[in-house]
């Protein structure tokens, strides 16, 4: 489904060399490269300070703007997941710039932002056209202080009003039309003053009308919760934690 019409912030800048077509945040980056969205310029300035595995690699940069202030932000190039996966690593049919994953999870981001949901600020994506594919990568802020909820509930069990308040976040991106397309355990961050944030949104989009979506959305993330109880050892997590993330989820 389309998502809404969005007015493009006037802080948002737009690079285009040959082959290759970038969107930035001016406020953010004041001389913009298109080589800041590959690891490497950032590893050559010593600026990573982190990285996670998923598909591919997920980078953490700390660097200083001009004015000596710190940011931090996640790098991620995409992958292709499933069985066309294993063929078609990194690539996607090139259909237009504002249909490429980058330029819309951007979008979205942009979106959510604007609408003060607890989510990544975008910096920048880029993407390589080449013929009839392209490849993408995204530059976002990174959640300061705060960990996804397998590595908590890997530690320590999670009190009944975090888990209601967890639900009640969640509500709210639904009550906006914000799908999310993987919404599970790893996609839900809690910082260090029990705020919880959402991430990583490709493929996901605002949609006008709600339908079946939400309680699909709500599914996936339960089989989530299934899934690592299985997987991790000492996972504190227990069904009754579900039925408090549903009570704030429904308030």
């Amino acid at each position: 489904m389309n998502q809404p019409a969005i007015v493009k912030p006037c802080h948002e800048k737009t690079f285009q060399q040959g082959n290759i077509y970038c969107q930035y945040d001016s406020d953010e980056i004041t001389s913009f490269l298109p080589n800041m969205l590959n690891s490497e310029y950032w590893q050559e300035k010593n600026a990573i300070v982190g990285s996670a595995q998923g598909r591919g690699t997920t980078w953490f940069i700390a660097s200083k703007n001009a004015d000596n202030v710190e940011r931090h932000w996640v790098l991620r190039h995409y992958y292709r997941g499933g069985l066309i996966g294993k063929v078609i690593h990194d690539q996607y049919l090139f259909t237009g710039y504002k249909n490429t994953r980058a330029a819309r999870e951007f979008t979205l981001l942009t979106s959510m932002r604007a609408l003060g949901l607890p989510a990544p600020k975008p910096i920048a994506f880029r993407v390589m056209r080449q013929g009839l594919f392209y490849r993408a990568d995204l530059l976002s802020s990174r959640i300061d202080n705060a960990q996804d909820l397998v590595a908590m509930l890997s530690k320590a069990p999670i009190r009944d009003s975090l888990w209601q308040e967890i639900g009640k976040v969640i509500k709210s991106f639904h009550q906006r039309g914000i799908y999310h397309h993987d919404l599970n355990a790893h996609n839900i961050l809690v910082d260090d003053t029990n705020k919880v944030w959402l991430i990583d949104f490709d493929q996901g989009e605002q949609r006008a009308k709600q339908n079946q979506w939400p309680e699909e959305n709500m599914a996936r993330l339960l089989r989530s919760f299934r899934k690592e109880q299985q997987r991790v050892t000492n996972f504190q997590w227990a069904e009754k934690n579900w039925q408090a993330l549903l009570n704030g989820y429904q308030s």
